[in-house]
């Protein structure tokens, strides 16, 4: 039987407890790391969660990414109870569905919240965990972002400049932290969530119907993404790795 490809690696995830994040959380712990499950509001979820995943050593944690210190702070506490930080996933996020064309429903309060926890958050993260990333110069961050970057098709417009921002930063901070931190986006399109299953039948089918594949993403497969950036494309730094169904070429 192999030894499963991350045996031995630690992974720290933020926003662990939601659809996508318990995805990529199932997946890490199946290619054999040990998670600490990131969590702001939802500490029963997460915890869990830590206790279904296979293998050992699971734990959730505090880790709200508008809080630099309370980061600072989660990120030694993860390293020294397990001894090393390999892979940092930036999943945690928001947004509200307001129409692009709607200027006022895009408040100031909301362009504030979507900025902090999009952009500012990722990087607080990266610079709390970076010098247990940098550690066994083998680090790896993940940042989850979105085809809206490139689209400018989202929720609303703020959302879609946050993640354009988001591909931006990993970018730049692939070319600072290199070689020791190796920095990539995973940039999905509609993601089939509880949440979006919740969503109005008929637009969900448009989206689906709008991508060359003809449905959305499973959050299976965007975790799949998050593992072939760990394991299989060790020479890509600095790039957004799609996984959108062929959805910009229609």
């Amino acid at each position: 039987m192999n030894t499963p490809l991350l045996t031995g690696k630690v992974a720290a995830v933020t926003g662990a407890a939601g659809g996508l994040g318990s995805a990529i959380c199932r997946a890490l712990a199946a290619h054999g790391a040990t998670v600490a499950l990131g969590y702001h509001r939802s500490q029963d979820a997460a915890a869990a969660l830590a206790s279904e995943l296979p293998g050992s050593g699971h734990f959730a944690v505090h880790l709200p990414v508008t809080d630099p210190a309370a980061l600072k702070e989660a990120a030694g506490l993860i390293g020294a109870r397990s001894g090393r930080v390999d892979i940092l996933v930036n999943c945690a996020g928001t947004t509200q569905f307001v129409p692009h064309d709607d200027l006022d429903g895009l408040t100031d309060t909301l362009i504030d919240d979507i900025l902090a926890t999009n952009v500012r958050g990722p990087f607080a993260a990266i610079r709390a965990f970076r010098p247990w990333l940098a550690a066994h110069r083998d680090g790896l961050v993940v940042n989850i972002s979105s085809i809206a970057a490139k689209t400018a098709m989202g929720s609303n417009v703020m959302y879609c400049a946050s993640k354009a921002a988001l591909d931006n930063l990993t970018a730049s901070l692939a070319r600072a932290l290199g070689p020791d931190i190796r920095v990539l986006s995973v940039s999905p399109g509609l993601i089939d969530t509880e949440f979006v299953r919740s969503l109005d039948a008929s637009w969900r089918d448009e989206q689906a119907a709008a991508t060359v594949l003809g449905r959305l993403a499973t959050p299976e497969e965007v975790a799949q993404a998050v593992i072939a950036a760990a394991t299989l494309l060790r020479f890509t730094t600095g790039v957004a790795l799609p996984v959108d169904g062929g959805r910009p070429l229609r």
